[in-house]
């Protein structure tokens, strides 16, 4: 696979125009995958520096020769410590493009996508200990109908997590084609791609501790910003988009505005963007995958 197709970048420009760049300033790319919005980013900077963060070693490959450039080879739930040992308190912007890559999803070996036959993996990063497969084998019937409830808004939850365990019993289940046998008979044919695609994701979640690490991001970027700086996300899914949507409104993952003594609201951020910016039908039709990107943009106060 060429670079040029590891990822093919959402919502670029908009993303990027949302950060209202100063070509000066400090910038964080927290998800640097195939380098696309960096590479634009980039390109509207004068003396400015742009940080990058991505936990997959595959992501090393598309390291731009530019000495305003540094990638971080960790997890962007780290941010806050490793800018503060490049000398770094204080950043003008922050952009994240949550989810998998397109390099992830097409890599077979990764297990991330139904389409292909893999091992049950969808780690982000080989480091990690555990994967997909230790959850299908190990979780009891409760843990696992949980996550799939909440990762993936599964139905019938505890029935998927029944009939996991019922063939787990017989033998061990390895492979994204042994999984995809179990869940097919759940679902009608034409509800069987969707329905797969949710388990996967509320697998996935779980064992990169996704939402989490969102949370670390959020709270953290809070602290970076300088006044003034950008928050720029994109999300694609409800789970992520609402914790995104409830901090940039509110500080909290709750979405409760705070107020002070004369019912001034207290939030550390004043929305850009009043509603999620989507991608237009000229996107769509080029980028299939692009159809459940939601870009929130904010500034901080």
């Amino acid at each position: 696979m060429e670079k040029s197709e590891y990822h093919v970048p959402v919502l670029l420009h908009e993303s990027i125009d949302g950060l209202a760049i100063n070509p000066n300033g400090v910038y964080v790319d927290v998800t640097f995958g195939g380098g696309g919005h960096s590479k634009e980013l980039l390109t509207r900077l004068d003396k400015g520096r742009l940080i990058a963060f991505d936990q997959d070693p595959d992501a090393q490959a598309n390291v731009p020769n530019d000495e305003r450039f540094t990638l971080i080879p960790q997890n962007f739930r780290y941010m806050q410590n490793f800018l503060r040992m490049y000398g770094i308190q204080e950043v003008d912007g922050i952009l994240a493009d949550l989810g998998v890559s397109s390099h992830q999803f097409d890599e077979a070996s990764r297990g991330f996508s139904l389409r292909f036959e893999g091992p049950l993996d969808m780690r982000m990063s080989q480091n990690q200990a555990l994967s997909a497969a230790d959850l299908v084998n190990k979780l009891e019937a409760n843990e696992l109908a949980r996550i799939l409830r909440q990762y993936g808004e599964v139905k019938g939850s505890m029935r998927v997590a029944n009939a996991i365990i019922t063939k787990r019993d017989e033998e061990r289940i390895t492979t994204t084609t042994a999984l995809n046998k179990v869940l097919m008979p759940l679902v009608p044919p034409k509800k069987q791609n969707k329905f797969i695609a949710q388990v996967y994701q509320a697998l996935r979640i779980e064992v990169n501790d996704e939402i989490a690490a969102l949370k670390a991001l959020l709270t953290q970027s809070e602290k970076l910003l300088k006044k003034g700086g950008r928050l720029s996300v994109i999300s694609y899914h409800s789970l992520e988009d609402r914790l995104v949507k409830y901090y940039m409104r509110a500080g909290n993952f709750d979405g409760e505005v705070e107020k002070d003594f004369y019912g001034n609201p207290i939030a550390p951020y004043k929305l850009v963007t009043r509603k999620a910016v989507m991608p237009d039908e000229k996107e769509l039709s080029t980028n299939n995958r692009a159809r459940s990107a939601r870009l929130r943009v904010a500034e901080s106060t």
